[in-house]
């Protein structure tokens, strides 16, 4: 394991993160990350903008795993504005631009996002975040209430179901964090 961060050069708390095979029928990549990247970079924790500035470094790496993880995490945060400048300059050879792309969420895909913006998926566990008034359950669903394996509505991106109380109702993704 290398001594720093490959993103950040950070020295202290150091974990791995497998980038995923550069190539078909090939074995992980793994870079060294300090825990609070990798823990953002796998959905543990919520992603903070600022701890990637680091990437305008880090995308002129000589390793493609690098950049690579630069260009996916620049990706997902172009609407805080200063990623999509340093996407416009990144330059990617064609098989590591491809290696790169392969591990983004389809474009055109619905993307269920919490409240605090993590991904959703089918069966995460998720906490309501206010008082929400269930229509026609004659309840209020408290804040702070647990739902635990959730299914996502395929065509809203602003809808999850999940169970409360024993019956089953559709609640607001904004009104919901992830476990």
């Amino acid at each position: 394991m290398t001594t720093t961060c490959q993103l950040s050069g950070a020295t202290e708390n150091l974990t791995t993160f497998a980038v995923g095979p550069d190539a078909p029928g090939r074995a992980p990549v793994e870079i060294t990350l300090t825990q609070n990247l990798h823990d953002q970079l796998t959905g543990e924790t919520e992603v903070a903008p600022n701890d990637w500035r680091c990437l305008n470094d880090a995308m002129w790496s000589e390793n493609d795993a690098v950049k690579v993880v630069s260009y996916r995490m620049l990706h997902q945060l172009k609407a805080e504005g200063w990623p999509q400048d340093l996407l416009d300059m990144i330059y990617l050879e064609e098989e590591t631009l491809a290696w790169a792309k392969a591990g983004l969420p389809d474009e055109n895909a619905v993307v269920h996002l919490g409240a605090n913006g993590n991904v959703l998926s089918v069966g995460d566990t998720v906490v309501l975040i206010k008082d929400l008034k269930v229509k026609g359950g004659g309840f209020t669903a408290k804040r702070g209430t647990a739902v635990r394996n959730i299914r996502l509505v395929a065509d809203n991106a602003g809808q999850i179901e999940g169970r409360v109380e024993d019956q089953q109702i559709v609640i607001l993704t904004e009104y919901v964090k992830k476990k």
